[in-house]
């Protein structure tokens, strides 16, 4: 069996192409699928670097969550339905976090993957898990379209496996709450977000350092690639390296491009590609999740090109037919059909760099983490 230390691999299951959370909530996109489909077109995922994720146990799932929430979880899935008690209790039943068919079976399958991941890693080595990266989770309740905690999940698998150091890097365009949660106060976990500010869930404060683990980076609307570079280096960068990780966990969410309805930063995806790479060398250990993202387009290309970055693959650019195919049968659903679409996301996996100024508040959110000017 092939492990991590040999070769990057993908972690990856069908639960995503079954299920949805609804027609008209911003998950009604495929996601996970389109990565999948464009990684075989492209001719970048064969049968030994595949492991199909496998679907974590409700006591696995305990090491964070509560019984209680695993067990209301379960049972809104099997029934459909759930009180008004637990609706209030545990927000299963909402419009963030609505019933439907697969709605423990898919998160439960997403947890399981990166425990996994944590287990192909112990010697060290990358994985690729694009269905994780739900950082909303509570440890009883549902929360911001999560309906577990995979990150948090992951850190505590990676320690599990030996692991005394974790550094969690998130640069989706919503803070992770509930990984701050988790772990604000253990100093053996490392914290780095990137989000909008003034962005739903309104947390991650730049004065909010847990036990000093934390380095939380709200970023002004139109933040763009020249100033993803300079939290890159000055702040992202250093951070880890300081902290000296045995294992890295990148959080990447596409929800900070441009094109994404559900956010009004103004990146390329070339800013992620840049944070993964400076990332790459810093551990011995890397597991890259995906996380939020709504316009179908923008996350397969995004989480596809990662995938190629990890084995040191550009995409041909036009792309072959084949994968062409995949990304023009995509189409908005829900509350944004009818959206206009880019050539661009037709035919490369690779967006235009979205260069332009150094705001004023991203200068001061370096100078204040690191009292430094730039």
């Amino acid at each position: 069996m092939i492990g991590a230390a040999d070769r990057p691999l993908f972690i990856g299951s069908e639960v995503y192409r079954g299920s949805s959370y609804g027609r008209w909530h911003p998950l009604a996109v495929p996601r996970v699928p389109q990565v999948i489909d464009l990684a075989r077109a492209l001719g970048w995922l064969p049968a030994e670097v595949w492991r199909t994720s496998p679907r974590a146990r409700p006591e696995a799932l305990s090491v964070w969550h509560t019984p209680e929430y695993i067990a209301a979880l379960q049972a809104a899935e099997a029934a459909q339905d759930v009180t008004p008690a637990v609706r209030a209790r545990h927000h299963l039943g909402t419009a963030a976090n609505p019933i439907y068919p697969a709605m423990f079976r898919r998160p439960a399958t997403s947890a399981g993957g990166v425990m996994l991941a944590a287990e192909l890693l112990r010697q060290g080595g990358i994985v690729h898990c694009p269905g994780g990266g739900t950082h909303h989770g509570m440890p009883d309740r549902a929360n911001g379209f999560c309906f577990l905690n995979d990150p948090v999940l992951a850190i505590l698998a990676l320690r599990r496996t030996g692991c005394a150091r974790v550094a969690y890097v998130d640069i989706d365009a919503h803070h992770c709450d509930g990984v701050e949660f988790a772990f604000a106060r253990d100093p053996a976990v490392l914290v780095i977000s990137v989000h909008e500010a003034n962005r739903w869930p309104r947390t991650g404060a730049v004065g909010d350092r847990g036990v000093g683990n934390v380095f939380n980076m709200p970023v002004p609307a139109g933040f763009n690639d020249t100033e993803m570079a300079v939290l890159t280096d000055a702040v992202i960068l250093r951070q880890v390296a300081a902290f000296r990780p045995d294992a890295v966990v990148l959080q990447c969410g596409a929800d900070a491009i441009l094109e994404d309805p559900m956010s009004r930063l103004a990146v390329s995806n070339n800013a992620h590609l840049d944070v993964l790479r400076g990332l790459r060398p810093l551990a011995p250990r890397l597991l890259v999740l995906g996380g939020g993202g709504y316009n179908p387009w923008s996350v397969g290309r995004l989480w596809t090109r990662v995938w190629g970055a990890l084995n040191g693959w550009d995409a041909p650019d036009p792309l072959p037919p084949a994968a062409r195919a995949v990304l023009s049968g995509l189409a908005w659903t829900g509350l944004r059909a009818g959206r206009r679409t880019e050539p661009h996301w037709f035919e490369t996996l690779a967006d235009r760099r979205r260069e332009g100024p150094v705001r004023p508040e991203v200068r001061a959110l370096v100078d204040e983490l690191t009292g430094t000017t730039v």
